[in-house]
This record gives structure tokens, sequence and C-alpha cells, in this order.
């Protein structure tokens, strides 16, 4: 995985120094440091920060960016990461440089594990999740509201507001996410 060194080529690029980024992501300085260094792997929240930080997708993070009308992912090419603490796993499923501002993603959760606190995405970001097997709780805002979602039910939400994902079932939960950054970038 390239995360790293693809953190350090965008903070560059934006002409960011570790400090300024550190402020933007809420990350420390030295976590930075040793990510871009790739000596430390980030938790999914932490990437999620860093990309917030960065105003680019954790897909963009992941992967090198082209430009194509056709583009084909693989099975065995998709980018996979996966926190070594619970096991929680992201598989990007749309082309790693989402362009048009839309992720598809499959997140599969092992059994009564929770995803962590995602950071506020920007106002306008929106999220789509659909559960694909076993029982989701998510999670929503400073307060949180929750809502329990079973096999074959999806939400919709403004994702400006922290969130986090439980699953309560005792088998592996896999819910598909889509995550629209469209308004933001219009």
């Amino acid at each position: 995985m390239e995360f790293g060194k693809n953190v350090k080529k965008e903070r560059i690029r934006k002409k960011l120094t570790l400090e300024e980024l550190a402020e933007r992501s809420k990350v420390s300085k030295s976590m930075l440091s040793l990510i871009e260094r790739e000596e430390k792997n980030p938790t999914i929240q932490v990437a999620a920060q860093i990309a917030e930080g960065l105003d680019v997708t954790i897909s963009q993070l992941l992967g090198e960016q082209q430009k194509r009308d056709v583009i084909i992912t693989r099975s065995n090419q998709k980018l996979v990461f996966k926190e070594e603490t619970t096991g929680f796993e992201r598989q990007l499923l749309s082309p790693s440089f989402s362009t048009k501002g839309i992720e598809f993603i499959l997140n599969v959760l092992p059994p009564l594990q929770e995803t962590g606190v995602f950071p506020p995405h920007k106002r306008g970001v929106e999220e789509y999740i659909y559960v694909s097997k076993g029982k989701l709780k998510a999670e929503l805002g400073e307060d949180p509201e929750t809502y329990v979602l079973e096999e074959g039910d999806s939400i919709y939400f403004e994702a400006d507001v922290k969130h986090r994902f439980i699953n309560l079932s005792n088998t592996e939960c896999r819910y598909f996410l889509i995550i629209n950054s469209q308004r933001v970038n219009m």
C-alpha cells in the first residue's frame, strides 16, 4: 500500500507543512510523519481524518489518479484496507481515483466489532448504506441518534456529522457504502 507516500505527495502538492496538516486533520505531526515514511499504518478513522484535512478521498490516497472513460477493476486489483486490531475491512469497489466524487465501498465488519468514530465530512457529503449481511447499528451525530439496520435495509444521511457503525450480530456484517461528494466539488 502506498498510502503514506500519497499523503506526502498530496500534502506537498497543496504546499502544506506537517504542522498545517496536523492542525487541519487533528492527527499529530509525529503520527503524520510516521505514516508518510510508511513506518505506521493508520486506522481507518485516522486515514479519514487525513483525507478530510487534505480535501481528498481515502480512495485518492490509496491509489494513483488516472483518467479514462471506462475502467475495470479486477477482483485481485481492488484496494483493500484492513484494520489490524478489529479486523474491520474496507474494499474499494469503484476506481481508486474517484474524480466524479463518488466512492463505492464494501465494508466487512467482524462479529460484534465496530468501525470506530469517523470524523464529519465537509457539508454536502452524503452517505448511502445497504446492509447485505448481518445486523448493523449506525450512530450519527455528537449526541448520537442510533439506527438498527437488518439485512436488506438501507440508510441515507448527510455525513457532516461524526458517525460510527457497530456489528450487532455474531457473524460477519457486510454493508455497501456509497460516499457522494459531488455537491462539495461543484
